[in-house]
């Protein structure tokens, strides 16, 4: 605390009057020397006299406050001038903000000195936690800083790992294709099926680690629309039936009469849930049987709660074995891996799934004599009825005239399938290795449709369609492009129709699925 009075006398006195251990007071007899008193320390309080001969408290306080370091500090008038309303609208006007009148009333002085030192600590205080709460939002800002680059350096793992791993099983199946559509023996023909099991397979694996990553980096998303929930739930006991009939199991459904048919869901996750489900249940049960049902748990008058529960008579779970089986890539037992195979991501994808479609996955088992898996969620009832669904036929695919493609795909197993399936379509087919080779062909030839992988060497599938689409003339520049990649997260796929490819198709590839697109773009 600070005193300025030019009177000596009047310093002792309020020194006597306000000497305690929890303040430090300094005082002056010139408002020069308080001005660098302010300025080298932190004066919190300053009682200051108005009428001195050097410069008047008035002027002393308006260059005080005019400082960004002494702005802050409080200014308490003590002056024995006229009390008239004019003197204290000047000192308030200043920056002071109270008077005390001389000849001090001791009590008052005190009592006022006391409420403005509160002040002050309330004031510190909350400059404090300024001072923290600044260091903490600094502390935040970096830490999402961090977790953005973590964020961004999984997804760039993830799209290359995707990449790495799917463009050679896309190679692995495309062969397979091959091999199952040529004149084989039957032992021939087992082991081609047994080669397409096994890729299949990797495959699953495959997209379960992918999304397992998009699921905890949060890009996982649910679309809903319109689902026949009878015939998905028959279709996917459908698809897994060979596998019970290869163990003699017995597969089943029991749906209860009250499922509506049609609902609102997300029918790819839903589908994903019970595949694994089953998948499950079917290859940890020896003998006996695996059983979907579908019942109706509650009623609103425009939503249904549905229960899905898999019942099977297998190995079963020990009770203090349950909640690890949720657990990202572990197993009940520590042998099961060696004995039944999987990443132990399966359960733990089906439970994060059943989270983001806002249900409740629930477990019941007993060891040596089954388990039930139940997902249970809300749907949005649909009352319209069923639309007949265009059935098409397989058989060979429609032979192309006078079309020629250009491929690029630096894969050689790759290049081999792709030609191959192309020139049974009866295609011109012409294959190169980055995207600076697509533009030198472009110079010389104009095709009818480019098929482009997305990573390359020299020149990647984005950049490449980003050069036709704004650097070539006339109608090269218009040459439909299929984006084929083995990306799994949304901004590539974006991306690469951002770059201005027509389509993007996804390896593995259908054929069909292929066939279907090229055929569309050439037609128009």
């Amino acid at each position: 605390m600070l005193i300025v009075d030019d009177k000596p006398e009047n310093i002792i006195a309020l020194e006597a009057l306000l000497q305690r251990d929890d303040i430090n007071l300094i005082s002056t007899t010139s408002p020069n020397e308080a001005l660098k008193i302010c300025w080298e320390k932190d004066i919190s309080i300053a009682l200051v006299d108005v009428q001195m001969p050097e410069m008047d408290g008035f002027e002393l306080v308006e260059i005080l406050k005019s400082n960004a370091r002494t702005r802050e500090m409080l200014i308490v008038f003590v002056t024995a001038i006229s009390i008239e309303s004019r003197y204290a609208i000047r000192g308030l006007s200043a920056g002071a903000v109270d008077y005390l009148y001389k000849p001090l009333e001791p009590n008052i002085t005190i009592a006022k000195v006391d409420s403005f030192i509160q002040l002050v600590r309330v004031q510190r205080e909350i400059q404090k936690k300024n001072r923290e709460l600044e260091n903490y939002q600094k502390e935040l800002i970096k830490a999402k800083e961090d977790a953005e680059a973590g964020r961004r350096v999984k997804e760039k793992f993830l799209a290359n790992m995707s990449h790495e791993l799917r463009t050679p099983v896309n190679g692995i199946i495309g062969l397979a294709h091959l091999l199952g559509n040529s004149p084989l023996t039957e032992d021939q023909k087992k082991y081609v099926g047994l080669m397409k099991l096994s890729s299949e397979a990797l495959l699953g694996v495959i997209n379960d680690v992918l999304d397992f990553s998009k699921i905890e980096a949060g890009k996982f998303k649910i679309v809903r629309a319109e689902t026949n929930i009878i015939h998905l739930s028959k279709a996917v006991a459908d698809l897994l039936k060979f596998k019970a009939d290869e163990k003699s199991i017995r597969l089943s459904i029991d749906i209860s009469e009250e499922v509506p048919q049609n609902i609102i869901a997300d029918s790819l996750r839903l589908n994903q849930i019970l595949m694994n489900l089953i998948g499950n249940a079917i290859k940890f049960t020896e003998r006996g049987e695996v059983v979907l049902r579908l019942r109706v748990l509650n009623r609103s008058e425009t939503e249904v709660q549905l229960q899905f529960s898999v019942q099977d008579s297998g190995i079963g779970i020990s009770e203090d074995k349950i909640s690890k089986i949720f657990e990202s890539f572990e197993q009940a037992e520590d042998d099961t891996d060696h004995k039944y195979g999987g990443t132990g991501l399966g359960l733990s994808i089906v439970k994060k799934l059943a989270e983001l479609k806002g249900g409740e996955l629930k477990v019941e088992s007993e060891k040596g004599k089954g388990s039930t898996f139940s997902f249970t969620n809300w749907f949005k009832v649909v009352n319209a009825p069923e639309r007949p669904q265009a059935v098409r036929k397989p058989g060979k695919l429609a032979r192309f005239e006078n079309i020629s493609v250009l491929v690029a795909e630096d894969n050689t197993v790759n290049q081999f399938m792709i030609k191959k399936v192309l020139t049974n379509w009866n295609l011109n087919v012409e294959i190169v290795e980055n995207g600076e080779q697509v533009l030198e062909c472009l110079k010389n030839y104009s095709y009818d449709i480019i098929l482009m992988d997305t990573h390359m060497p020299v020149m990647g599938g984005y950049e490449t369609t980003r050069r036709i689409r704004n650097d070539l003339k006339g109608d090269i520049r218009n040459i439909p492009i299929i984006s084929l990649t083995a990306a799994v997260l949304e901004e590539e796929t974006r991306e690469a129709f951002d770059a201005g490819v027509n389509d993007v198709v996804t390896k593995p590839f259908d054929p069909e699925v292929l066939h279907r697109k090229i055929e569309k773009l050439v037609m128009k």
